[in-house]
């Protein structure tokens, strides 16, 4: 038997969740970025909600849906991570016992934090999806209430309480832009909108292996193929019923990007604004580097909805960057297998005022049997630092080249 379809919140439901939650969420800041706004042509706000407790806004649907469960009832949940921390946190807070089902390749990180905020996990499935059919499962065989991470009414009107507090910090917000899965974040937001006193157009960003809202909302058919992605927190393949509902009644527009520029947002604002976020986070700002031209000259709050990123996958993506800029480079030196050679190419890429951070010797790899080979790692200021180097050592009578990653 299908379950009927869940009824959106309204606009009061989201002012009352906000009463109910206030105590035990953070009103996180919502600050201008100077440097974010030249580089992308808008004046860009960021709300960092990466600064709640749980590192991600997913604690305000959950705190507020938790407050309705009976006490002493369990409760069962499937999330990626940010839900399921949420839940573990609140329902730990509130003396409920906690169960979350996560797709079997959640980063170790979040599944250690989930557990240790109180909750029991189970790994089951490929995608939150294929989690929710175990955990509802699961709900049926043990008695558990069942939390949905989006489409549950209560959830969304927690997470609206976000675009209350964007709206009183900075009433003259022309958009507000947030990442979307399935749809729960955004479609809080967007009614808590519509009691605003000027029109505030919304933005929900997607990955290019995610689009299933935007398709949606574009009346199109996706030709994408769901995979691995560095926004795992808006991998959802199936958006929810309320995020349909109300981002189509609301005029949202759904923006999708790629993987690179999401992998860029994260590096640039771990640079520029000095905290870590996670690829869903980052969405946003990746969606003003990859479509300037949508949001030039406006005046744009961004949601930073999470900074709970695996880091080893943190690592990655910033010498990607690095690399990517010019700044770390893979330089190739055959030398004449003498004393003093290697100490040449020290001393030349030094005055050059760059820096060797790796060596990988390879006397193999030569093309003589008297010459050697050197893959060395080197520091540069960008990419023209880096063939200035190139140009030293050649100078220097010194065979180099710069090699691809």
């Amino acid at each position: 038997m299908t379950s009927p379809a869940p009824t959106p919140p309204t606009l009061a439901d989201v002012v009352q969740a906000r009463e109910r939650i206030r105590d035990a969420l953070t009103l996180t800041p919502l600050t201008f970025s100077q440097t974010l706004s030249e580089i992308t042509g808008a004046r860009v706000f960021l709300k960092f909600e990466n600064l709640q407790f749980t590192g991600s806004f997913k604690g305000r649907g959950a705190r507020n849906r938790l407050l309705n469960v009976q006490k002493g009832r369990g409760v069962i949940a499937m999330s990626a991570g940010n839900h399921a921390q949420g839940v573990a946190h609140h329902a730990s807070l509130l003396g409920l016992s906690s169960t979350i089902v996560m797709p079997e390749n959640t980063p170790f990180t979040k599944v250690a934090r989930t557990r240790a905020l109180g909750a029991t996990v189970e790994l089951a499935g490929r995608d939150v999806m294929e989690s929710a059919v175990r955990a509802r499962e699961l709900a049926v065989e043990r008695d558990l209430e069942f939390i949905h991470p989006f489409d549950d009414p209560a959830v969304v009107a927690g997470q609206g309480t976000l675009g209350l507090e964007m709206l009183e910090q900075r009433p003259s917000l022309d958009m507000i832009v947030a990442s979307v899965g399935g749809g729960g974040m955004l479609s809080g937001i967007a009614l808590a909108a519509s009691g605003h006193d000027r029109p505030v157009q919304l933005v929900g960003v997607q990955s290019e292996r995610y689009p299933f809202m935007a398709d949606h909302l574009h009346g199109s058919a996706s030709s994408a193929v769901a995979g691995s992605t560095v926004a795992d927190g808006i991998a959802v393949s199936q958006p929810g019923t309320i995020g349909r509902t109300v981002l189509a009644a609301q005029h949202a527009e759904v923006l999708v990007v790629r993987e690179a520029t999401i992998e860029r947002a994260i590096a640039m604002l771990l640079e520029i604004e000095k905290t870590v976020v996670e690829g869903a986070g980052a969405a946003p700002l990746a969606a003003c580097l990859e479509h300037p031209e949508f949001f030039a000259g406006r005046e744009v709050g961004l949601v930073l909805s999470g900074g709970n990123i695996d880091p080893r996958t943190l690592a990655v993506v910033t010498l990607r960057g690095l690399a990517n800029q010019g700044r770390l480079n893979r330089v190739r030196v055959e030398l004449d297998d003498l004393p003093g050679r290697l100490a040449l190419v020290s001393k030349v890429i030094a005055e050059a005022a760059a820096n060797v951070v790796q060596v990988d010797h390879d006397g193999l790899g030569s093309t003589g049997a008297r010459s050697t080979v050197l893959d060395l790692r080197i520091d540069t200021l960008d990419a023209a630092h880096a063939a200035e180097v190139i140009d030293r050592l050649h100078a220097a009578g010194v065979r180099a080249e710069l090699m691809p990653w």
